[in-house]
């Protein structure tokens, strides 16, 4: 399995707007690409950073489907969060495969 992970830290104060629009706009968005099978949210509860933390997990079976969605689709998608939320995140992207 391979997943593909962003974690974003949300200003406080937009945390509710922040998490309304990736549930109703931004995550739909990223699974109609039909490069994911599935998803997860996660809330970080022991974040050493000010904010509010949160975990976006896009899976999928093969690392192709994630380079088809890096190559044709995460910029556009990035371009939309940064103009929704500008100076209020954060984000950190990572790659990972599951080991068992």
């Amino acid at each position: 399995m391979i997943i593909y992970n962003e974690t974003f830290v949300i200003e406080t104060s937009a945390e509710q707007e922040w998490l309304q629009w990736m549930q109703q706009q931004h995550i739909p968005a990223a699974m109609a690409t039909g490069c994911f099978t599935d998803f997860k949210i996660l809330n970080v509860l022991d974040s050493p950073n000010e904010g509010v933390t949160y975990c976006i997990q896009y899976l999928t079976n093969e690392l192709q489907q994630y380079e088809l969605f890096k190559e044709q689709h995460l910029h556009s998608l990035h371009v939309k969060h940064h103009q929704q939320f500008e100076n209020r995140y954060v984000l950190f992207n990572s790659l990972m495969k599951t080991v068992n």
